[in-house]
């Protein structure tokens, strides 16, 4: 187990805000930097070496970064290069971060305590409810319709498409859930939903929602044309498995929704962040 006491949060989205009030309601130290457009969480240096110079522990964004090289810090005008001047100004530090491979490959981390909080199995479970509920918010928004009654398809059954599917089936949708292996077509089908094997989307009809959760190309031009027949949502991370060109083509209303936790229910995400940060300092250390 480790302590945290003086904690400095760099960059981020409004999560980060919440985060940081929800650190400082437990009497720890809290100073942010690279968020001033955000009321909640002015910066209280203004350069990153004073901002990090006292603390013990930074936390920063989930994404780390958008463009592979700066953090990402949508509330400020600070630009924040991924580089081995970063990792000199957090050595030593305790550094709690999201895609924890892609923070040390810009840099020296040797002398830091680098810990991924995105790789954690809590925080991808948890987060998976706010993921779903966007979704629905995201589906009934774009579509002037109700999910209650409508012809569902949720493609994958893992930790979104199992929430998703449940949450669907509660507001009275027809649910059908795809997935590869007999096991999970077999739990699909004792829920109460519709199986449907992966490999055969093309002949399951047509839906008013679709909503992928699998991370590579399943919905194809040819899959969309026999399957969509409303509104199309991918869920799945960078590349995705829509391809939302055809939808253009085709005229059908599909769109990414990524990253929905933060932009549908900050304060939440953030109460999952800190837990698993917190769940982290109880550990042993390393």
């Amino acid at each position: 187990m480790f302590d945290i006491n003086d904690i400095c949060i760099i960059g981020g989205d409004e999560r980060q805000a919440y985060l940081g009030a929800l650190l400082a309601k437990d009497g720890k130290t809290v100073t942010y930097f690279a968020l001033e457009k955000c009321g909640e969480a002015q910066p209280d240096y203004a350069s990153l070496r004073f901002a990090v110079k006292g603390c013990d522990a930074v936390i920063l964004p989930m994404p780390l970064t958008k463009d592979g090289k700066t953090l990402y810090a949508p509330l400020s005008d600070i630009e924040i290069p991924l580089d081995e001047e970063l990792a000199k100004s957090l050595s030593g530090k305790r550094v709690f971060c999201s895609y924890g491979e892609k923070l040390t490959a810009t840099g020296d981390y040797k002398s830091a305590f680098v810990y991924d909080y995105l790789a954690r199995e809590e925080l991808a479970v948890l987060n998976a409810v706010p993921t779903a509920e966007g979704a629905l918010a995201a589906a009934i928004t774009s579509s002037g319709k109700t999910l209650h009654k409508s012809r569902c398809l949720v493609a994958g059954f893992g930790r979104i498409g199992k929430l998703l599917s449940r949450d669907l089936y509660a507001l009275g949708a027809g649910v059908t859930v795809s997935a590869r292996k007999p096991g999970d077509l077999a739990m699909i089908t004792a829920c109460g939903y519709t199986a449907v094997k992966t490999a055969a989307l093309e002949g399951s009809g047509k839906y008013d929602f679709i909503f992928n959760t699998i991370p590579s190309m399943i919905f194809g031009e040819k899959t969309l044309e026999k399957t969509a027949g409303g509104v199309v949502i991918d869920l799945a991370s960078k590349p995705g498995g829509v391809d939302l060109e055809a939808c253009k083509r085709l005229g059908i209303n599909g769109f990414a929704a990524l990253s929905l936790p933060g932009r549908t229910a900050p304060q939440t995400a953030a109460g999952i962040i800190k837990e698993t940060i917190c769940n982290i300092t109880r550990e042993d250390d390393p």
